[in-house]
């Protein structure tokens, strides 16, 4: 063994916190194991914790949801929005160009690309909402049922679901660039027991569950993106998918994302994130320029209306009323719900690590506005083109979805586009973006993996977040092969609740940290009286 590797090794060994460490990896040991000894005990397993979760759990994810973006509307257009992370003086360290398509790519991007030509149709002729819902009610196929689709869509990846992470990663970044507190998640606790007192039972726990939280959260995607990639290889190819083939695919994107990790953020994910973005946006254009652009604007406005109008409607909507709690809210927006709670710890830290110097109305409204603004005109493109060529005899999108399933539809829509070789071109660019925006999402789960299991610390080993990245790659394959969808939403479901809680905590940690700022900090001037400064050492006491 080279010197350098016992360096890097010794390194690795030094830097590790073996408590969060230990069990983490130890659960996630388990649960493979599970999977490969009992896969009919751990499906029927699977199955009764996603019915019960979604059923019995569902009021709250939707609460919770809703009062988050209501706090983030305040953060964004409140006296607090001045307030910068860091230092008074502190400057941004990247780009506004660059510091949007990290935190884009890294949020739920990988996801946006999987559900943009396959959520509104399925919406519009497969999986309605109830009669009874806000957003329901409509013959499925007519135009109506149409705008309740994108509106649909509209809802669960609109604001709701980037204020998960923003309003976690608020309070780790404020104090860890302002009072040198560690990058991790049990950094909200820091205004009620110190930052000198991080290292206790409470602190451990809340990070384990952040690394619970990520590893489910990341399975559940590295398996929906390896599904569509094989969906594509179907579709374009005519390759057939098997249980071998799955593992070697996602196995490929595990080491994808690894060269990305070996690189760093510089190298790595800043360059892979710039990238998406272009083709991101190319594909975008592309969509509405040669698909159907008049009737997309007319059910994009219409839709937008819709969100608008029925937003707190539809996010405390529970189809109760139905006596089916755990039917499409559970299936959809519970799910999701519980999707982005599980993003949350990686997402929310990785945008805390890159967010010094930027105020909370930068973070905030970047992070939840400016998201959005991109996602709308995304689902709007795609989901409005899918809708319109599957009801013009365009292109076999239902068609497609019978034979190959959700993995496979954005291929016909975007070989509908354009004739020949130029069609096959949109194609596989199609299918190198949903790879590449997982890459920047797995890249930045093992960094934050990286962070929970060893303090704290800003650049962990390289070899913590190999480690991480092939547990999360065995996992969502065994996932995918004994378990389908449904155990990669249970997953997402099981990790992601717990984390709700810490969520809140985050916001009560905001609430309680803003309120001690002088008004004359929010100028962002250096006051240097310490009368101003909370002292990092000790809790904000309630009567403070």
């Amino acid at each position: 063994m080279s010197t350098g590797n016992k360096g890097a090794i010794g390194t690795f060994l030094e830097e590790i916190d073996w408590v969060v460490y230990g069990i983490g990896l130890g659960v996630s040991i388990l649960a493979i194991l599970a999977l490969i000894l009992s896969p009919e005990a751990s499906r029927s397993f699977i199955n009764g914790a996603f019915s019960w979760m979604t059923g019995q759990l569902g009021w709250f994810y939707l609460l919770t949801g809703f009062f988050l973006v209501v706090f983030g509307l305040f953060l964004v257009m409140g006296p607090w929005g001045n307030i910068r992370i860091g230092k008074p003086d502190d400057e941004p360290e990247h780009s506004f160009k660059s510091y949007f398509a990290m935190l884009y790519s890294a949020g739920i991007a990988a996801g946006i690309v999987f559900w943009g030509p396959a959520e509104a149709i399925s919406h519009y002729t497969l999986y309605q909402p109830p009669n009874n819902s806000p957003l329901g009610g409509a013959e499925a196929g007519t135009p109506a049922a149409a705008v309740d689709a994108i509106t649909y869509t509209f809802f669960h990846w609109g604001i709701s679901a980037w204020s998960f992470y923003v309003l976690l990663a608020l309070p780790i970044a404020f104090f860890a660039y302002r009072y040198g507190a560690p990058l991790r998640i049990s950094t909200v606790l820091a205004p009620f027991l110190g930052t000198d007192n991080l290292d206790g039972a409470l602190p451990k726990i809340v990070d384990i569950l952040g690394v619970f939280a990520t590893i489910g959260g990341i399975a559940t995607s590295l398996g929906f993106v390896g599904g569509q990639f094989l969906g594509g290889l179907n579709y374009i190819f005519g390759i057939q998918t098997t249980d071998l083939l799955t593992i070697l695919m996602i196995t490929g994107l595990t080491v994808a994302f690894t060269i990305s990790v070996a690189l760093g953020v510089e190298k790595g994910i800043k360059r892979v994130s710039n990238f998406n973005m272009i083709v991101f946006f190319f594909l975008m254009v592309v969509a509405f320029v040669f698909g159907p652009t008049a009737y997309i604007l007319n059910i994009g406005v219409e839709s937008i209306g819709a969100y608008v109008g029925n937003f707190i409607d539809v996010s405390l909507y529970t189809n109760s009323a139905g006596f089916e709690p755990a039917g499409f809210v559970g299936a959809w927006t519970v799910f999701y719900w519980a999707w982005w709670f599980a993003w949350a710890p990686f997402v929310g830290l990785f945008i805390a690590r890159i967010s010094k110097g930027r105020t909370v109305r930068q973070m905030v409204g970047t992070g939840v506005l400016a998201s959005t603004g991109v996602t709308i005109p995304w689902f709007a493109a795609l989901g409005g083109s899918s809708i319109w060529m599957e009801s013009n005899g365009v292109a076999p999108i239902v068609e497609t979805y019978n034979t190959i399933g959700y993995d496979g539809l954005g291929f016909p829509l975007f070989e509908a586009l354009l004739p020949g070789a130029a069609g096959v071109f949109l194609m596989l660019a199609f299918l190198v973006l949903v790879t590449t925006f997982f890459v920047t999402s797995a890249d930045s789960s093992t960094l934050a993996l990286g962070m929970l299991t060893t303090g704290g610390k800003r650049h962990p080993s390289t070899i913590n977040r190999v480690i991480w990245g092939f547990t999360m790659g065995a996992l969502a394959s065994l996932l995918l092969v004994f378990g389908g969808a449904n155990a990669l939403q249970t997953a997402s479901v099981i990790t992601g609740g717990p984390f709700a809680l810490v969520v809140l905590i985050a916001v009560w940690a905001t609430i309680r940290t803003f309120r001690q700022v002088k008004p004359t900090f929010l100028t962002e001037k250096e006051v240097g009286d310490s009368s101003t400064e909370i002292d990092p050492s000790e809790g904000i006491g309630p009567n403070d």
